[in-house]
């Protein structure tokens, strides 16, 4: 990914103080706007933040998502320094959603599912600390969840002969917008569709204060045995049928 963008992006190019309203593509929303108090946010590495920001955008409920980055020492970093791996933060995705049609439980449940956090510093073919599994919760009131829902992601990982869980993670309070041409990036005509991640296949049921706000219908649209799954499908956000 990183030499393909060299090739063609001026390193330089941020999404500038004075963009407040960039929209996002799809959603057609400030991606740049906070929470209000019907609205939740958490932060999600899962590898390429390219194809991960598509499988959370593609959730009925979701607000607006966006793609930086987190973790790390560095202030204001450019891409080129997170991917030289000096930076300490990791490519992220934020994501903000309505409280009232989702539940964060629907969110773990993607994050868990959509790539493997069994790898240490990588996913797929990109390797490198940046490149790390990541939950970076905003909302102190998350950290329970968050953790039964590894609990019980391990118990169905080990039985699938799978190794330790390696998701960092913590409370974040700081999160820096990734360059413009970086958000969603997939749906930019023209783009690169690549994706690292590597699914496990092993999926999450119901666990200890899950609550699952999303029918099995729109799970049955991210097939994980279909390698590229998410490269595949279309950019529209999934509808939930009434």
């Amino acid at each position: 990914m990183f030499k393909f963008l060299k090739k063609i992006m001026n390193k330089n190019e941020t999404i500038s103080e004075n963009k407040n309203n960039f929209l996002h593509r799809i959603l057609n929303t400030n991606i740049r706007e906070e929470p209000n108090s019907q609205e939740d946010s958490i932060i999600f590495g899962c590898g390429c933040f390219w194809g991960a920001e598509k499988c959370f955008w593609k959730l009925p409920g979701i607000v607006t998502t966006s793609v930086g980055y987190a973790g790390g020492e560095k202030k204001n970093p450019t891409y080129y320094e997170v991917c030289s791996g000096i930076t300490g933060h990791a490519e992220v995705v934020k994501v903000v959603w309505n409280i009232n049609e989702l539940d964060i439980s629907d969110l773990l449940k993607m994050f868990w599912e959509c790539h493997d956090p069994t790898q240490k510093n990588r996913q797929g073919n990109d390797m490198g600390t940046q490149y790390r599994s990541t939950i970076y919760y905003t909302n102190k009131n998350s950290k329970d969840i968050i953790n039964l829902s590894k609990e019980a992601y391990q118990k169905e990982l080990t039985a699938n002969n799978f190794g330790e869980i390696e998701t960092e993670i913590k409370m974040i309070d700081t999160y820096y917008y990734a360059e413009e041409y970086h958000q969603q990036y997939l749906a930019v005509e023209g783009s690169r569709q690549y994706c690292s991640a590597s699914p496990t296949k092993v999926k999450l049921g119901n666990f200890n204060g899950s609550n699952y706000r999303l029918p099995k219908e729109i799970w049955d649209n991210f097939n994980w045995d279909i390698d590229k799954c998410v490269l595949r499908s279309n950019n529209k956000p999934i509808e939930i049928n009434k």
